[in-house]
C-alpha cells in the first residue's frame, strides 16, 4: 500500500457537485492499493499514518502526531482512494496500472485502512471509492510524506 500524506489546514472532496467528505486541520491521505497487499500492509500503514510526528508542538517543532492533536479534538483525517499511486511510468508515456489492485480488492483494503484508523480514535472522512472526485485542500507547511508498506519487506 502507498499513501501520500499531506498536513492540511482544510480539505474537501466533491463528487458530482456534492461534498462527500470535509475536514479542517488534519491530514489528507491519498491511498493506493497494490494487488499483493494484505492485512499486514493495512495495519502498517494505519499505525504509521496516525503516529507520524508532523504537527508542530508549542515550540514550533514537528513533534506531535495525528493521535496527539486528535486527542485535543483539533485534527481529523480525510482518506481518498487513488489507484494512480501505482502508475508505472518507466516504459513509454502512458502509465501502466498493472500493480494496482482490482476494484473489489482495492475497496476492501481501503475500507480496512479507514476502519483501522477510526479504531485509533481519529475522526475520518472519506472520498467516494471509484468515483471521479474533485479534491480541494490547503497544504500546511507544505508537509507531504510518502509512506509505502512495500519498503517494509
Amino acid at each position: 500500500m502507498r499513501a501520500v500524506v499531506q498536513r492540511v489546514t482544510s480539505a474537501s472532496v466533491l463528487v458530482a457537485g456534492d461534498t462527500v467528505g470535509t475536514i479542517d486541520r488534519g491530514l489528507l491521505v491519498y491511498v493506493g492499493v497494490a494487488h499483493t497487499d494484505n492485512r499486514l500492509d493495512v495495519d502498517y500503514l494505519a499505525r504509521k499514518i496516525v503516529n507520524l510526528r508532523i504537527f508542530d508542538d508549542p515550540e514550533g517543532v514537528m513533534n506531535l502526531s495525528l493521535l496527539d492533536v486528535a486527542r485535543e479534538g483539533s485534527a481529523s483525517l480525510l482518506a481518498v482512494s487513488q489507484f494512480t499511486l501505482f502508475g508505472d511510468v518507466r516504459k513509454g508515456r502512458r502509465p501502466s496500472y498493472n500493480h494496482a489492485a482490482p476494484p473489489d480488492v482495492g475497496r476492501a483494503r481501503f475500507e480496512e485502512l479507514v476502519s483501522a484508523i477510526r479504531e485509533a480514535k481519529v475522526h475520518v472522512e472519506t472520498g467516494a471509492f471509484g468515483e471521479h472526485m474533485l479534491v480541494n485542500y490547503t497544504n500546511d507547511g507544505p508537509v507531504t510524506i510518502l509512506v509505502d508498506s512495500e519498503k517494509l519487506f
